[in-house]
């Protein structure tokens, strides 16, 4: 016999002890849509020519990269859920096991992503947020100790 477990009680998160109770999503608090294209625009904007990462891209799929990136960070963050509509659950890890990510990559991507988050006009509480979500799930990324790429 298994037993169900029970749901946690909702916590409700306030500005201080008797503030008023914070209801806007990471997401909207950081300006919602219009942010996180930002942030992925400008992370996209030097990827192509990256001697390490560029490769990892077929270039025809540029713009699906950076689409699926932007839906993958709403959704995460608490904006649309499209990003599950359209591929299901995000395996992020499974999803880049056809990629050699190592600490070179891993490094090189963090780079490319610091640059795009300084860009963005944020708080520093939100930016540190972002941060170490950013950088902690690139350093899950990392499957291979490898220096070169594999033969494309």
């Amino acid at each position: 016999m298994t037993d169900t477990p029970k749901p946690l009680p909702r916590l409700t998160l306030r500005a201080n002890e008797t503030g008023p109770a914070v209801t806007e999503t990471f997401y909207d608090q950081v300006g919602g849509h219009e942010t996180f294209v930002k942030l992925v625009a400008e992370f996209y904007r030097e990827i192509p020519a990256d001697p390490v990462l560029g490769p990892m891209y077929p270039e025809a799929d540029f713009a699906a990269a950076e689409q699926r990136l932007l839906l993958f960070l709403e959704q995460y963050w608490g904006g649309p859920s499209t990003y599950s509509e359209q591929r299901g659950h995000p395996r992020l890890r499974m999803r880049h096991t056809p990629f050699r990510v190592n600490p070179n990559a891993r490094d090189r991507w963090l780079a490319h992503m610091r640059r795009a988050v300084d860009s963005l006009d944020l708080s520093p509480l939100h930016r540190e947020t972002l941060w170490d979500y950013l950088e902690r799930a690139a350093h899950a990324m990392v499957n291979s100790f490898e220096e070169s790429a594999p033969p494309q």
